[in-house]
């Protein structure tokens, strides 16, 4: 049975920032421990994410952040998809389709190539999102700084 919810998607609102780190240490720690570069990120998402150019997007379920997800830059054509997360009371609603649209159309409104992002089979329904959203596997990154990554995969936009 699929509920209707009133969700909206924002982007970063400095305000947001401890529900950005919370959700996506709640995840990350419960899996598979916190490694370096998820502090960095997460811990100071204007540095690591905003200034460079990217951006990080909240979907408000009525008064509260029901998830969260970053495009950080590769460089001038190519976004990393990263810390996308989903708080557990609203799994189910559509969050992470709305998160995922709203980083397509980012991305193409400013003239990407690419969204690349790095995962782990383990999180079987991001996997599951990603191929709705036609990201395609690729060649892992030798030089990822992620030990649990184990998957890449690539999203071609038009």
């Amino acid at each position: 049975m699929e509920i209707e919810a009133d969700i909206s998607i924002v982007e970063f609102d400095a305000a947001y920032a401890k529900d950005f780190a919370d959700l996506n240490y709640e995840w990350i720690a419960k899996g598979y421990g916190i490694e370096d570069h998820d502090r960095e990120i997460l811990d100071a998402p204007l540095e690591y994410v905003i200034r460079p150019g990217g951006q990080i997007f909240f979907a408000i379920v009525g008064e509260s952040v029901g998830g969260t997800v970053a495009l950080i830059p590769i460089d001038s054509e190519n976004f990393e998809l990263a810390k996308m997360a989903v708080s557990p009371d609203f799994r189910g609603l559509g969050v992470g389709d709305r998160l995922m649209s709203a980083c397509i159309e980012y991305s193409t409104r400013n003239g990407m190539r690419k969204i690349i992002l790095e995962s782990n089979t383990k999180q079987v329904a991001a996997i599951n999102l990603y191929r709705k959203f036609n990201f395609k596997e690729t060649s892992l990154d030798p030089n990822s700084p992620y030990q649990r990554a184990n998957i890449r995969m690539e999203l071609v936009l038009a």
